[in-house]
């Protein structure tokens, strides 16, 4: 049976948990904070976003992912559709009001197609997520563009 990985990250920015969701929201400009290629919208979703679909382009990776949670100021999530060897990825953002700012939880589980590679997908996206979270932060600290 096919071992179920988990990753996560944490940070934490002095802006409000509403500016670091409005940074997640808008998924087009997620390249200009973080270690992601280009971004591309496919499908719209519904009138907020939710079930939107882009893919997004980094170093010959074209990732599909669907917006699966919206919940302004505390949490934004996500699904792989396509574009690894992972099935039932998802991965959630997590924002929690603390200290003048916000704490922020960028977790996600998985599990690896390819018998054997999980746990090199796990080290991988683990840095990536620190990443992510590294840019997040630090755009959001910045303040309003």
């Amino acid at each position: 049976m096919a071992k179920i990985q988990r990753i996560s990250a944490n940070g934490h920015t002095s802006a409000s948990p509403e500016a670091v969701y409005a940074l997640l929201e808008d998924r087009e400009h997620w390249p200009d904070w973080s270690p992601l290629g280009k971004f591309r919208l496919l499908e719209k979703g519904d009138q907020n976003g939710l079930g939107a679909v882009g893919v997004f382009s980094t170093n010959g990776v074209n990732a599909r992912e669907e917006v699966i949670a919206l919940e302004p100021g505390k949490r934004f999530g996500y699904t792989l559709r396509k574009g690894m060897p992972l099935r039932d990825y998802r991965a959630y953002v997590d924002l929690t009001p603390a200290l003048g700012g916000t704490d922020i939880h960028w977790h996600a589980s998985f599990i690896a197609k390819i018998p054997g590679t999980g746990g090199l997908y796990r080290r991988f996206l683990g840095g990536f997520f620190g990443r992510m979270v590294d840019g997040l932060v630090a755009r959001a600290s910045r303040g309003a563009p």
